[in-house]
């Protein structure tokens, strides 16, 4: 209690980073889950359903399997590169997302002045993640080399070439939302003085999306590849490459690359939010007060649902899973129903709506494209993506220019 006495903002940081570590794993084990059964359904498949209701514990039973398998390490590798490029690949995508505001930092824990939402608020905050996601190439590129074996060795340079290609119009596509707000801090890019907040004819949001459509176009293509998903998936091609650079992994190294990738996948999804689509900003003006009302509205009825297809369609222990999951919803939804509950946390839901959307259309894209070739990938990356993203900020700078000659 004296430690807690004497450190309290210490504490505070402390408290907030295991809640979000909790939120994100959990994050990234139903995320899977939810890949597969929106691909399923794209593919007319039922997809994970037997493991829980609906399939809600095939994570658990993943997590599991992964946690207890063999752990094999080649002979001829170089142990500890091969043991260290998964943690590394890891904690690189788990770091950046300390660094995202899940809503606006007005909402402070009382007494201390620190926001409850995000871990912490620094000046150059979109630098730094891109400084700590720049180097989660060699997390990738270290296990195709540490396993000295062929097919993890080309994945490892095919992953270094496109990452690295691809960061530079990655870069170059949010530079322009850079110059339109005038920060490199998160809070201030959604609602600083020229930020995305207000609207145009009274209910058109001013997000950045409007300004900088072919910069969010290059910057979700871009992401794409960084991130290596489908159809920039090169490093791990299948057809060609058994499974990339991951080939010689095996047990919960394996997995640490997974949830890696569907990190990267959640910073990348957050700062597009953040960046082009507002932040945790309503869509709608904030003299409709009945929208505080939305996301304890939501799990009521998603826990009315459940309750329907506990009674109707399961059977067993799936009904009493089932059955847990809607009277949890229905529990949370009545207090996010409660007037002051509701004012907090309705920034932080519409972030997260922003989110799921641009994470479905992750998902859908991996369901619908096929792979390019990797001279294609190359050739797209330097000759058309580099290219529009320049011009875009080259007309973004003058028309900056332009309104500073024209006001004075």
């Amino acid at each position: 209690m004296e430690f807690i006495s004497q450190h309290p903002v210490l504490v505070a940081s402390i408290i907030k980073i295991a809640v979000l570590l909790f939120i994100v794993m959990t994050a990234l084990a139903y995320l899977t889950w939810l890949e597969r059964k929106v691909i399923a359904h794209i593919q007319s498949r039922w997809g994970p359903y037997y493991v829980g209701a609906h399939g809600l514990l095939q994570p658990l039973a993943d997590g599991l399997k992964f946690l207890f398998k063999e752990d094999v390490t080649p002979p001829v590798a170089d142990k500890l590169v091969y043991t260290l490029a998964p943690f590394l690949a890891l904690s690189l995508a788990l770091s950046a997302i300390a660094l995202i505001p899940f809503g606006p930092p007005n909402i402070l824990i009382p007494g201390l002045g620190q926001q409850v939402f995000a871990i912490t608020d620094i000046n150059i905050g979109l630098l730094l993640v891109f400084a700590i996601t720049s180097i989660g190439v060699y997390g990738v590129a270290l296990a195709g080399w540490s396993s000295n074996s062929k097919y993890p060795l080309m994945g490892g340079l095919r992953s270094s070439a496109q990452m690295i290609s691809y960061e530079v119009a990655l870069t170059m596509s949010v530079v322009g939302v850079v110059l339109l707000a005038g920060t490199l801090r998160f809070n201030e890019i959604i609602a600083g003085p020229h930020g995305q907040s207000g609207y145009w004819l009274h209910f058109v949001p001013r997000w950045n999306i409007f300004p900088q459509i072919v910069g969010f176009l290059c910057y979700i293509t871009s992401a794409f590849a960084e991130t290596n998903r489908v159809p920039f998936d090169l490093p791990e091609a299948e057809t060609e490459l058994v499974a990339g650079f991951h080939t010689e992994y095996s047990s919960f190294k394996f997995a640490m690359f997974f949830m890696a990738e569907y990190a990267n996948m959640i910073t990348v999804a957050c700062l597009a939010t953040i960046l082009f689509f507002g932040g945790w900003l309503s869509p709608f003006p904030d003299s409709w007060t009945w929208q505080k009302f939305l996301p304890g509205a939501g799990l009521v009825l998603m826990g009315i649902y459940c309750a329907y297809d506990t009674v109707s369609e399961m059977r067993g222990i799936a009904r009493i899973q089932l059955a847990v999951v809607s009277l949890l919803c229905l529990a949370a939804g009545l207090i996010c129903l409660v007037p002051s509950v509701a004012t907090v946390i309705l920034g932080t839901f519409w972030f997260t709506t922003k989110v799921l959307v641009i994470l479905f259309v992750y998902i859908w894209i991996r369901g619908t494209l096929p792979r390019f070739r990797y001279d294609q990938l190359m050739s797209f990356g330097w000759k058309l993506l580099l290219p529009v993203s320049l011009a875009n900020l080259v007309a973004t700078a003058a028309w900056i220019a332009y309104g500073w000659v024209r006001h004075g």
